[in-house]
């Protein structure tokens, strides 16, 4: 197996706050909430003990002073490009791997300034005359020990480290497994006493793939210092590159976004009949002068369709930050706000894959822990007959009512999660849960037994008990159960009872009962 790259890895911490006050820290007490949770904090609100995934109210608890401001990605994202370009000008072929987190190959950068850690200093000294003074910078062989070599730097109060080559596995045998990026394996591995990524390390490379699948086997791989990027990327298939051309330029970042998705879809497939993910892309883009823009971007693991157009967006804001007068130039009658998101008009974008690699060593299963070819093929084949959303994956999420608690995202998606299942939702129905959940509720009619409508009262009592329900005899019948969210939002407030209802047909029913209409939220089978 080839050695990993060496890489340098630019580490800015706590990005998400810096991108929104824009100064340098120390910060005062702030913290981002999204979802009425904490996702990010300064180091002087950690210090008086809040934390990432506290609840808003204990953080409040524990800093009175800590102020709370709403999360915005595409923030921390516009905010990070100047970064990018600086780095860019001084060490060609920077890479972008989330706001905040940025990673070069060390070979140039390091023979031009005459050493790894000579070219550390020069870039640390570069972004501290620029603003950044809090980047750490991490060397190691590929791009997971290099940031991980970096944060050891911060909190090692040092500046930049680097891990000799060969040495990832000893210098990352110590850290716990939860660096790994995946909570699932955590738990599983805590619950079989396995702390640390020396000791996951030490486990049978055999074993771990027979148990935990491919994914299994690639943080297994990371744990022991092996980069999932091998030193001579696989040459992609020419064939696998893909271009849309516009009758007419677009001028907005929004339209052309909208417009690349079937061509980042088309990426996609073509990759997955290969058998192959991208993990490094291409994205050049051509204005009506014949002006092309190019970059390479690399991806953490491998990308999805939704990176892609996210790659293609990040790369039309840097020509809106590079040619703010061209706003104008787009021929667009448009609104302040979304001139400041125009450039010279596109007329053709390219997204070419640069470097491939097996899909098994990248998918997790759609049933179970291992990977399973045939059926990522065949669900691929049957989305492009249906459209992008004619196949979905299920995650539960939290929530009162049943269409709440899940969530659908088109294959090949991330599912994004906004409600914790795990957390407390008072007024949930346990389980076993319907199988089948009408979204939207079903409109149904109840009646007592002489066919007049049955309400509840003010003090959650029947006056007559349920009888029929769209004209079947109801033979057995549980209830009410209340259920009151969002009382103080007019626009999601929702106050009702619940019931199970059994027909004659033995069909059992999940009904909601609201303000005298009643409503099929499910069905048991």
């Amino acid at each position: 197996m080839d050695a990993p790259l060496r890489m340098h890895a630019l580490w800015f911490p706590d990005w998400p706050l810096r991108a929104v006050l824009g100064a340098a820290p120390p910060h005062p007490p702030t913290a981002l909430v999204h979802g009425n949770t904490i996702v990010a904090c300064t180091a002087s609100a950690r210090a008086q003990g809040v934390r990432v995934g506290q609840r808003r109210r204990l953080a409040q608890g524990r800093s009175p002073a800590l102020r709370m401001l709403p999360h915005d990605p595409a923030t921390e994202e516009r905010a990070f490009l100047p970064v990018l370009r600086l780095i860019e000008e001084h060490a060609p072929g920077v890479h972008l791997l989330r706001p905040g987190l940025a990673a070069l190959r060390s070979r140039g950068v390091s023979r031009y300034h005459g050493g790894e850690g000579e070219a550390a200093s020069a870039l640390l000294t570069l972004l501290a005359e620029a603003g950044y003074p809090e980047v750490r910078i991490g060397v190691a062989d590929g791009a997971f020990t290099a940031e991980l070599a970096a944060r050891a730097a911060a909190t090692g109060d040092r500046t930049w480290q680097v891990v000799p080559p060969g040495e990832s596995q000893a210098f990352l045998s110590p850290l716990p497994v939860p660096v790994l990026g995946d909570d699932d394996l955590a738990g599983l591995l805590h619950r079989l006493g396995i702390s640390t990524l020396g000791e996951f390390a030490a486990l049978d490379v055999v074993a771990v793939r027979d148990r935990l699948g491919e994914q299994g086997a690639r943080l297994h791989a990371l744990a022991r210092g092996a980069d999932s990027r091998p030193l001579s990327p696989r040459p992609p298939d020419p064939e696998l590159v893909r271009e849309v051309e516009f009758e007419s330029p677009l001028g907005q970042s929004d339209q052309i976004a909208f417009a690349v998705r079937q061509t980042a879809d088309a990426v996609l497939l073509g990759l997955a009949d290969a058998s192959l993910v991208c993990t490094e892309v291409r994205i050049d883009l051509t204005d009506d002068d014949g002006g092309v823009s190019s970059r390479s971007w690399l991806h953490p693991t491998c990308f999805d369709a939704s990176d892609l157009v996210d790659r293609v967006r990040w790369q039309l804001e840097t020509l809106v930050e590079r040619n703010p007068a061209s706003a104008g130039a787009a021929g667009h009658d448009a609104a302040d706000a979304d001139a400041a998101h125009s450039f010279r008009g596109i007329v053709l974008v390219r997204i070419a894959p640069v470097a491939v690699d097996d899909a098994a060593h990248h998918q997790i299963g759609l049933f179970g822990s291992g990977t399973d070819e045939r059926l990522h093929h065949a669900v691929s084949r049957v989305q492009t007959l249906l459209g992008h959303r004619g196949v979905v994956t299920a995650a539960v999420s939290g929530g009162r009512m049943l269409a709440d608690r899940q969530v659908l995202t088109p294959w090949g998606e991330r599912s994004v999660v906004e409600r914790d299942a795990a957390r407390p939702w008072p007024g949930a129905l346990p389980g076993p849960l319907p199988a089948e959940v009408f979204s939207p509720l079903h409109p149904i009619t109840v009646a007592d037994a002489a066919g007049g409508p049955v309400e509840v009262d003010d003090r959650g009592e029947l006056p007559a008990p349920p009888a029929l329900i769209d004209g079947a005899e109801i033979v057995a019948w549980a209830g009410p159960w209340p259920l009151h969210e969002h009382r103080w939002d007019g626009e999601r407030a929702r106050s009702g009872h619940r019931f199970q209802l059994l027909d004659a047909r033995q069909r059992a029913w999940l009904v909601f009962c609201a303000d005298g209409q009643w409503w099929a939220e499910g069905r048991y089978r």
